[in-house]
């Protein structure tokens, strides 16, 4: 499935006339490659009721589009210089670009989504307008947490579910939805795959300080360089004294230290805390809540927990 998508992108229109600079960024993202975990969910799901897959490829074209139109936006706002070992956009062009190219991607995401054909339509465009706004409300709130040091566990995973777990949901949600399933088998693939967006979050939170830059594709260490309040340093901060919290905070905050000190120094607070073996624990309980989930669908759903399943080793 992940190469019919990669096709699928690489096929995409484009205007033959067009302003330069506005589609070349686009181009250069969607052939970065990556998982293609949101439109091989959503295909996945489908297939538990239908074989024609054919209908609901548009739809995994446009989930696709939209996460990448975020990455433009979300890489520019934490400053990130590399996805998937490539330069972000905004380093390659420029801010103005990220924004502007990431703009175009939304809209035609909607686009390519509308070009879907089902009894359901009305349904699949509005799951998909309401996880839009909520990935915009995650992503306000994480841009708040950078400004406290007070964040709950509670509000992190809230954070996490609206930036991150609810395009899972809303993946497999529009995959039933385009095949016909039931009410309650869409609302049953939503919350698993809500579950699995969680696990995937503080997997990549841990991966961002713990993984192989090589494999993780990106730069390690940089949300500790952005003070962003991860579930790392929220564990962290739950299981330290005020003196320890602030001696984390100061480390955040710091900007004149050089890089490496500065990620080798919070990375020993987390060590210290035992922090690896707290994050892979709840990493791996997400998991067990989204297969006793499973339990509840209508249809034999071992395809899907297989390929979820493969998610839980990647690059540790």
């Amino acid at each position: 499935m992940k190469s019919l998508i990669n096709d699928l992108l690489h096929t995409l229109p484009y205007p033959e006339v067009r302003p330069e600079g506005l589609y070349e960024p686009i181009e250069y993202v969607l052939a970065m490659g990556g998982k293609r975990l949101r439109p091989v969910l959503l295909l996945l799901a489908y297939r538990l009721y239908r074989d024609d897959i054919a209908r609901a490829t548009a739809a995994a074209v446009a989930i696709e589009t939209y996460h990448n139109h975020t990455l433009l936006h979300d890489d520019l706002m934490d400053h990130a210089d590399m996805r998937r070992g490539m330069p972000t956009v905004h380093c390659k062009w420029d801010a103005n670009t990220a924004v502007l190219s990431g703009d175009a991607m939304l809209i035609m995401a909607f686009r390519k989504l509308s070009e879907v054909a089902c009894s359901r339509r009305a349904a699949v465009m509005e799951t998909f307008a309401a996880t839009a706004q909520q990935i915009c409300e995650g992503q306000q709130y994480d841009v708040n947490f950078e400004r406290r040091s007070d964040v709950t566990e509670a509000e992190y995973i809230e954070m996490i579910r609206l930036k991150t777990a609810v395009l899972l949901g809303c993946a497999v949600k529009i995959g039933a939805l385009i095949a016909d399933a039931s009410a309650a088998d869409c609302d049953t693939l939503y919350r698993f795959a809500e579950r699995i967006g969680l696990a995937f979050q503080f997997q990549d939170d841990y991966l961002d300080t713990y993984g192989d830059p090589a494999t993780f594709g990106k730069k390690i260490g940089g949300d500790i360089l952005c003070g962003k309040k991860t579930y790392l340093v929220v564990a962290t901060m739950q299981r330290s004294t005020p003196e320890e919290q602030a001696t984390l905070m100061a480390l955040l905050a710091d900007t004149t230290l050089p890089a490496a000190e500065k990620i080798s120094r919070v990375r020993a607070l987390y060590d210290a805390k035992g922090i690896p073996e707290v994050c892979r624990t709840a990493i791996a309980q997400y998991y067990d809540a989204a297969k006793a989930i499973l339990a509840d669908l209508s249809v034999d759903a071992t395809p899907l927990w297989a390929y979820a399943e493969s998610l839980l080793g990647r690059a540790q």
